[in-house]
């Protein structure tokens, strides 16, 4: 009998704590919030540097740079479940953070995804320096993949959460 009070005691302590779940599937910017956002976008904080020695981490600091700049374009929340288009670029940043080519190479041919894509990239540089183990003849090669929703807003696989079922 002990045993059910206290079992009770917790179950009901606990139920008082939890909170209603927020919908985190969709994010609509307001013109407040992309009016607040900076200029220019923030340097990359020293931590993600010790990330950033191995390929994956600087890809990883390069999306969240990416994102980060295009803030009004990002979408929150997971990506929906029959994706607009899908839009894979490769791209070459050299040891001082500079774009120094980019190229589409898959696509469903919707060009407005594609420009999107494109200018989100080239709007975004210069890019966080690559340390000099990732460089070879003088820059990094990398792909990243754009995942556009029906509204036209994006994410970037690399720090996409999973895609919604159908």
């Amino acid at each position: 009998m002990k045993r059910g009070r206290i079992l009770s005691l917790i179950v009901g302590t606990m139920a008082g704590c939890t909170s209603t779940p927020i919908d985190k599937t969709t994010h609509v910017f307001t013109r407040e919030e992309i009016a607040k956002l900076p200029d220019t976008p923030p340097p990359v904080p020293p931590a993600v540097a010790v990330k950033m020695m191995n390929l994956e981490g600087y890809k990883e600091a390069l999306a969240r740079h990416i994102s980060s700049v295009n803030a009004s374009r990002i979408y929150a929340g997971r990506p929906q479940a029959l994706l607009r288009a899908v839009i894979v670029l490769k791209f070459y940043v050299d040891e001082s953070g500079k774009l120094t080519r980019s190229e589409v190479v898959r696509t469903n041919h919707d060009k407005v995804a594609e420009a999107t894509a494109l200018a989100s990239l080239r709007g975004a540089a210069p890019f966080p320096q690559p340390t000099s183990a990732l460089l070879k003849r003088g820059t990094v090669e990398i792909s990243e993949t754009w995942l556009f929703n029906n509204d036209g807003r994006f994410q970037l696989r690399t720090i996409a959460a999973p895609q919604m079922n159908e």
